[in-house]
């Protein structure tokens, strides 16, 4: 046992100090939602909160499969670490900008045409009419967001992932000021009310893809991977890491669309209940991102074990994950269920109805934080052994054969309104932490590896 402990806690310390950085920088940009969201609701009301909330729901919901599937390429970056194979390093990463590019365009596109229909998802006149420009003003925001994504998985698959969360803190006082400028028209800037808070969010995500690429390719400690070619064109592997993030965004997507339909299903209720679900989304979206800064940490370390054969240091480094995740999220739940009424004070103080609602939907968010928490740590563990393709059915069969079917069920058959939904997503999330967490540890009892040991399996099973 004393042994258990003393190997644990120096794996648990070392995905902590990978994993700090990455957390601060997820944490910077939901964030960057959370203040656009914070500030709509208390200059412009609760309608206005219910009209961002649609928009930045259905735009995260696209622009997802990006920003959870780049994620891959610090894995591949993290298993030629492992290798020690500098130009295929270089390589990965170069590919992964050419694929962040076009796929930042498609589904820039794809998500201006979903603005232009918004009518179908059957708001309010107002709701709608309030929604649709905000959303094309998003659209735009999203090639630069993948640029800083794409960029940032170089730094963060070889363990230096400081500069990304120092812009992207810093990339979260530029939002703030924007905002703040921009829907009161404070200064020279104009009144843009709504509209200024989505673009506040395109100038701070302009900033981010600039000043990471302006530090990444101007620094030395970069150049060695940056400078080196093995002769073999990129073309190939531009199409195999395309693929990848998309399988693996798929991951993401299915997640994140089965919570932007249910802001569709809850706008059919009401928009008390649409306002008071964005509030607690966006308690429960925060832990969440915080959850995946750990599993990108998991990732690159699991990865890097990947790459050197050691199946031990898998299973420590995806165990030291489990283990972190579940204290946190544990942390988590106690918190959203002991404070759920002063969280809701934050977004809203004149608002009786919506602030019942939403406490209440908090409550139920603090008993899904350690299911969410493990499902994507396991998503992470998996990425970092190259497991997407089973992953993927897992996610979909949890929320979209599962999560969203039960969602209408229990919201409009049963009666429960918006807490039937969010009871749902939990039944979703239980069920994809679950099969993950199993996937995982199953599919490393299988890999062949000529340095496999199996002490810490011993370890775990007393």
């Amino acid at each position: 046992m004393n042994h258990f402990f003393s190997v644990y806690r120096r794996e648990i310390s070392e995905t902590i100090r990978l994993s700090l950085p990455i957390v601060i920088a997820q944490l910077g940009v939901i964030l960057m939602g959370i203040t656009d969201n914070i500030m709509v609701g208390r200059f412009l009301g609760a309608k206005a909160l219910g009209a961002a909330g649609l928009a930045n729901s259905l735009s995260f919901l696209v622009s997802s499969i990006g920003v959870g599937g780049l994620g891959v390429v610090a894995s591949l970056i993290s298993q030629a670490k492992g290798q020690d194979n500098v130009p295929e390093i270089g390589r990965t990463f170069k590919a992964g900008l050419w694929a962040a590019l076009l796929l930042g365009g498609i589904l820039a596109v794809l998500s201006a045409i979903l603005g232009y229909y918004l009518h179908w998802f059957n708001q309010t006149a107002e709701i709608t009419a309030l929604s649709q420009p905000f959303m094309y003003i998003l659209s735009f925001s999203i090639v630069p967001l993948f640029l800083f994504v794409a960029t940032r998985q170089l730094s963060d698959g070889l363990s230096l992932p400081r500069v990304a969360m120092f812009i992207t803190v810093s990339a979260l006082v530029v939002n703030t000021l924007f905002n703040y400028w921009l829907i009161n028209g404070t200064w020279f800037f104009p009144k843009m009310g709504l509209n200024g808070s989505a673009t506040a969010t395109l100038i701070a995500r302009l900033y981010m893809a600039g000043a990471i690429l302006v530090y990444v390719f101007n620094n030395n400690q970069f150049a060695k991977y940056l400078n080196t070619s093995n002769g073999t064109p990129v073309s190939a592997l531009v199409q195999k890491i395309f693929l990848m993030v998309i399988s693996t965004g798929l991951q993401f997507f299915f997640e994140i669309a089965a919570f932007s339909l249910a802001v569709v299903m809850i706008g059919w209720l009401g928009e008390n209940q649409l306002a008071a679900h964005q509030i607690a989304i966006n308690m429960a979206s925060t832990t969440y991102m915080m959850a995946t800064g750990i599993a990108a940490a998991g990732a690159i370390r699991v990865g890097r074990a990947f790459g050197q054969h050691d199946k031990t240091a898998v299973f420590r480094a995806g165990t030291a994950a489990f283990l972190l995740i579940t204290a946190f999220m544990g942390f988590c739940c106690l918190l959203f269920l002991t404070a759920n009424d002063f969280l809701v004070t934050l977004y809203l103080t004149d608002n009786a109805p919506v602030m019942q609602i939403a406490a209440g939907l908090i409550v139920i968010g603090g008993f899904f934080q350690l299911s969410d928490g493990i499902q994507v740590i396991a998503l992470g563990a998996l990425r970092g052994v190259s497991d997407i393709n089973l992953p993927t059915l897992i996610t979909l069969i949890a929320y979209w054969v599962l999560a969203l079917p039960l969602s209408y069920l229990l919201a409009f058959t049963f009666k429960m309104d918006v807490a039937g939904v969010w009871i749902a997503l939990l039944i979703g999330l239980t069920f994809s932490a679950v099969f993950l967490t199993f996937r995982f540890y199953w599919l490393l009892k299988k890999l062949d590896m000529a340095t496999a040991k199996s002490a810490d399996a011993v370890l775990l099973t007393r």
